[in-house]
């Protein structure tokens, strides 16, 4: 099972990191990353079942939402290879946030880990590029608030 796992710490506290990332229908955080989030359907980007497309090409679907312990996990249902429903199966991506406790001011530790079925591992230089991307719109996004 191939897997890609990515982190960062955030300056800023655990609960203004969730706010910015727990709505699925909301990266504009990462707009060099993410130049279209398009929901799909009637549930709410805070509740398991959101669902989105992103840059018209990755359908996703929250599966899990935790906010008291600051973790959301969803799957990818479609996309382009190499994580095509062709290249992979089982797709979960997970979102976890903790404090930085032995820290001087606030600070957050972003954990973006991705797991899945497949007989190739190309999806992982894949995934872990956009991950670090992502992570890198989120600090940014704290850094010019």
């Amino acid at each position: 099972m191939p897997t890609t796992y990515q982190s960062t710490i955030v300056k800023a506290s655990l609960q203004d990191v969730w706010d910015r990332i727990s709505d699925f229908h909301d990266l504009s955080w990462a707009p060099e990353v993410i130049t279209k989030c398009e929901k799909v359907g009637d549930v709410d980007g805070h509740e398991v079942g959101a669902k989105r497309v992103l840059n018209d090409a990755f359908h996703e679907t929250v599966t899990r939402i935790d906010a008291g312990q600051h973790v959301f996990e969803y799957s990818i249902d479609d996309g382009p290879s190499p994580v095509s429903p062709n290249d992979v199966s089982n797709y979960l991506g997970v979102i976890r946030l903790k404090p930085v406790t032995m820290s001087a001011g606030d600070e957050t530790f972003v954990e973006w880990s991705s797991s899945w079925d497949s007989d190739s591992c190309e999806a992982v230089d894949f995934c872990c590029g956009i991950y670090v991307a992502l992570l890198g719109g989120l600090k940014a996004s704290f850094e010019t608030a």
